[in-house]
């Protein structure tokens, strides 16, 4: 929670103004916060990459359908996903140094529940704007967003079921591609950005071994530990590069700057805390080089 925003006891979040009133305004400033800005274009980004690899020109990628989804990946799609997890990981999170600065503690403040909800149903009127296609990449962001974080399922405590889930984050990217073509992406394409979200994933849990451990929580990370963590994140990303390379070596090439920057931090006196902190630039500049190759071929097909 940031510095000027204080919780009640009832677990209503408010902001001191100049006159200390509560207000909508610090409530949704919360949710800001907890839907992880930094991490937006994680859900977003792909979006953009799906369609710019499905148009037929480059003014698709101002159709109605690809901006509706852009939008809702961008924000309402994070409150989503944040919001289930910082929920269902409460007494986790209290023992998590990460929680004091960058992000912020769930401390049962009321507005979370329903925003939560709210950003749940927003999919339902896809139906009706984008083909049949993308309904089940909708619906496997939905369900594997709250299964990994909410009980019964919970996969964020079950090794290697947490890392294999977090493909949902290539459902935008599927979405995007059917709402524009009526089709599924490619398979391999399916292939390379799971593993390539598996490897994120699992890289990213390593600064929360510790904290994990203590409150005894298992994860791929806490079995493995952290070399072997690395391992693991290696062996993702670089079949990642191997099946991107299949469809074009040149998007094989571009994703060996994972499995490189990851041998760079392994090798190099890192810390690994600091080092998750790098990972929203370089997935935006992949990101993009991806989506800029996407459009280029329109022009120099």
């Amino acid at each position: 929670m940031t510095d000027d925003e204080l919780s009640d006891h009832d677990g209503t979040v408010r902001t001191e103004g100049a006159d200390g009133a509560s207000t909508l305004e610090g409530a949704l400033r919360y949710l800001l916060v907890l839907s992880r800005p930094r991490f937006w274009l994680y859900l977003a980004g792909p979006v953009l990459v799906g369609a710019a690899y499905a148009v037929a020109s480059v003014d698709s990628l101002l159709s109605l359908p690809v901006l509706a989804l852009f939008a809702y990946f961008l924000i309402p799609a994070n409150v989503f996903l944040y919001g289930i997890n910082d929920i269902y990981d409460r007494e986790i999170d209290a023992a998590n140094p990460k929680k004091s600065g960058r992000e912020t503690r769930y401390e049962g403040q009321r507005i979370v529940a329903p925003a939560v909800v709210a950003c749940a149903l927003v999919p339902l009127f896809f139906v009706a704007l984008v083909p049949s296609a993308a309904w089940p990449w909708l619906a496997v962001f939905l369900f594997l967003g709250a299964a990994y974080s909410a009980p019964p399922l919970r996969f964020k405590t079950t090794p290697f079921l947490d890392s294999l889930s977090n493909g949902l984050y290539i459902a935008p990217a599927g979405a995007a591609y059917a709402a524009v073509t009526g089709a599924h992406p490619p398979a391999i394409a399916v292939l390379g950005g799971w593993l390539w979200a598996m490897g994120m994933h699992t890289f990213s849990a390593i600064p929360d071994i510790e904290p994990d451990r203590t409150t005894g929580i298992r994860t791929t990370a806490t079995v493995l530990g952290e070399r072997r963590t690395y391992a693991y994140c290696g062996v993702c990303w670089l079949l990642a590069a191997v099946a991107f390379g299949a469809l074009e070596y040149r998007l094989g090439a571009l994703m060996l700057v994972y499995p490189a920057f990851l041998a760079a931090v392994a090798t190099a006196s890192v810390d690994v805390d600091r080092a998750y902190w790098w990972f929203p630039a370089i997935n935006t500049a992949v990101g993009a080089i991806l989506t800029v190759g996407g459009l280029w071929r329109l022009v120099y097909a």
